[in-house]
């Protein structure tokens, strides 16, 4: 999916949303999360061609593949984190989209802690 492709199906998602919302802002809201879904969903398809090829670059380096793992997921999660609190925020509920947000650092918190604890690690052999 190109980027004309996208900007249109967020215009037409967006002029659809607003005029059912007078009427029935049930359609509405889940005319947002549908479109919100499929550009996701078309902007990943372009994304993991670049998510590959940054693979083959970290192996050619000899960087452990834990690493780029970690960075992979991390973005996953930041990427999902985003798209559920903008949904939050959308159907009105800014204090559950805080929630989701904080839930997303965490996550990433917790997935980047084997990373954490080798930079700690390499950290204290050269203090010593």
């Amino acid at each position: 999916m190109n980027l004309i492709n996208i900007i249109g199906i967020a215009i037409v998602s967006a002029i659809l949303s607003l005029t059912l919302k007078r009427h029935n802002p049930e359609f509405s809201m889940a005319i947002n999360i549908m479109s919100g879904i499929i550009l996701v969903l078309g902007i990943l398809s372009n994304v993991l061609p670049s998510v590959n090829e940054i693979k083959s670059l970290i192996f050619n380096t000899g960087v452990p593949s834990e690493y780029i793992s970690i960075l992979l997921k991390s973005l996953g999660i930041a990427f999902f984190t985003q798209f559920s609190s903008d949904a939050c925020i959308d159907a009105g509920q800014t204090a559950l989209s805080s929630k989701v947000e904080l839930a997303g650092k965490v996550m990433i918190l917790i997935v980047s802690l084997p990373l954490l604890k080798e930079a700690v690690g390499v950290i204290t052999k050269l203090l010593r």
